[in-house]
């Protein structure tokens, strides 16, 4: 579905990715791990052409390198970023409004999947998003983005500074991406949450892919963890 080839991105003068190249299948969860400053973030934000980029970027065999933002989500692609980006006036419930696909007539998800999935957010449906904690905030993000009705979604850091329980809950949502047939390119620092949920892995140094293999040969070869993962 989700095809890179070559494809150089930069901040200003900054050369920040180097030639990347790599593929996510139709419902497959791809882990894109590295340390800081490895690429990561930067690679998905080329993909939904909110960085300057060069090279292929295809989706479903369509070139979306150069498109705007709102013409790649509408093509299909969500994007949960890591700063959350939640609007802090609005309600929860109005929140998820802001992220509804109402151009589909048979949308996949509504509002009752969203509050299964996270009933704290049924609780807080008429509070102002502003006031939520970081865990609820990134809930209502991973939710507001799926409302979109998106074929892949693209997941910055979702378990960043969350506590385990919260931890428990992203990974039973990346279950339910999967269960419902959606590709999901997961950019995590945490191993056991990236291996679990996984069924490819993708390492990056330096703006390249330095590793590609299932979660189990990564589990095997110390030697990219420590080079690559490990601090």
């Amino acid at each position: 579905m989700l095809q890179l080839q070559g494809v150089h991105a930069y901040y200003g003068k900054s050369h920040v990715l180097h030639g990347v190249s790599f593929e996510v299948g139709a419902g497959e969860i791809v882990s894109l791990l590295g340390r800081n400053g490895s690429g990561r973030s930067t690679t998905v934000k080329a993909i939904m052409g909110l960085v300057d980029g060069e090279g292929t970027i295809r989706w479903r065999g369509q070139d979306i390198l150069g498109r705007t933002p709102f013409e790649i989500a509408r093509q299909g692609v969500g994007y949960v970023p890591e700063n959350r980006d939640i609007f802090p006036d609005l309600t929860v419930h109005q929140n998820l409004m802001m992220g509804e696909q109402r151009a589909k007539k048979s949308p996949r998800w509504s509002f009752d999947d969203m509050y299964r999935l996270f009933p704290r957010l049924k609780e807080r449906q008429h509070t102002a998003a502003g006031v939520l904690s970081g865990g609820e905030q990134q809930m209502l993000t991973l939710c507001r983005t799926l409302m979109g009705d998106p074929d892949l979604i693209m997941i910055d850091e979702p378990t960043e500074g969350l506590a385990p329980k919260i931890v428990e809950l992203v990974a039973e949502y990346l279950n339910e991406l999967r269960r419902r047939g959606i590709s999901v390119l997961l950019v995590e620092q945490k191993l056991t949450i990236a291996l679990q949920v996984a069924d490819r892995c993708l390492v990056m140094g330096h703006g390249e892919i330095v590793f590609e293999g299932t979660p189990d040969a990564l589990r095997a070869s110390a030697e990219v963890r420590k080079e690559w993962l490990e601090v």
